[in-house]
Order: C-alpha cells, then structure tokens, then sequence
C-alpha cells in the first residue's frame, strides 16, 4: 500500500478507521464497555483536522483508490500519538511499513527516543518493534476503568 502524508481529505476516514479499529481489533482485549468509552462514535471531521493540525507529521496508507486504510502520528517531541488500522488490513505489513516511515523520519529528526501509550494489541506490535514497556498505565475514560501501556524505545 501507499504510503503519504496526511491531507484534509483524509479526515473522515481516520475517524473511521479509529473507530473501526477500536470496536474490531480493541475488542480483542478489551471489554465492549471499554470499548465504547475509548470510542463512542467516529469522531468529527472538524476534531479530526484540529487534531492532525497539532502533530508533526500524520502518514496515512492508502489502497488502490487512495482511500486510507491506516495512520500513525509522530509529535516533534518523538511522541507517537494515534497509530490505528482498518482491521480488516491489520496482520498484513501496512502497519510495520507506516511505523518504518515514522522511525525514519524520527531518525532524521535527530530525535533521541521514541514514546507511546499503547493499547493490549499496539503493546505486542510495539514490542516487536524494539520499544520496551516503562509501565502499564490504569485510568477512567467516561467513567469506565481502561488501561494502556507506556512505552520507549531509544534510537
């Protein structure tokens, strides 16, 4: 798959593809309750682009028809936001191509280390990627108990 940045066209499918891979690959580790507090809804194109605006760089993989069907986010400070596929592409390589994008620009970047917070199913891919667990982080989102999972890889 293609991979590019992000463009203000793209909006409405990160928010798909967010809450697709919420509510299809979370739901693997994670209870419907706690799905539906981490993702209630697809977000709003307007939330979306106020978001995007923010980060650094925001790599998008699309099929063949330019539809993205994955993003990952890189903030200035080596912070890897948001990292979400369409789950019926997960397990398929677009989403080590993406996060080899994200390293190699981390890399020209001068950036030290990397960060994350991951989810149970980002914590495994994260792993295979070199990036070691700080710790596990438990928090409410919508008054519903969740977890995640700080962690780092030095570059």
């Amino acid at each position: 798959m293609p991979i590019r940045l992000f463009e203000p066209r793209d909006a409405a499918d990160w928010a798909r593809i967010f809450h697709a891979a919420v509510h299809g690959i979370g739901a693997r580790d994670y209870s419907p309750a706690q799905c539906a507090a981490w993702s209630p809804s697809p977000a709003p194109v307007e939330g979306v682009l106020a978001h995007v605006a923010a980060k650094h760089r925001v790599w998008v993989a699309t099929d063949a028809g330019d539809v993205a069907q994955g993003f990952i986010e890189l903030d200035r400070d080596g912070h890897i936001d948001c990292f979400y596929l369409a789950p019926e592409v997960a397990g398929t390589g677009i989403g080590a191509a993406l996060y080899a994008v994200l390293e190699g620009e981390a890399c020209q970047m001068g950036l030290a280390k990397l960060s994350v917070e991951a989810s149970e199913a980002a914590r495994r891919f994260f792993l295979r990627q070199g990036f070691v667990v700080q710790g596990r982080r438990d928090f409410e989102r919508h008054r519903v108990a969740i977890h995640n999972y700080a962690m780092t890889k030095t570059l």
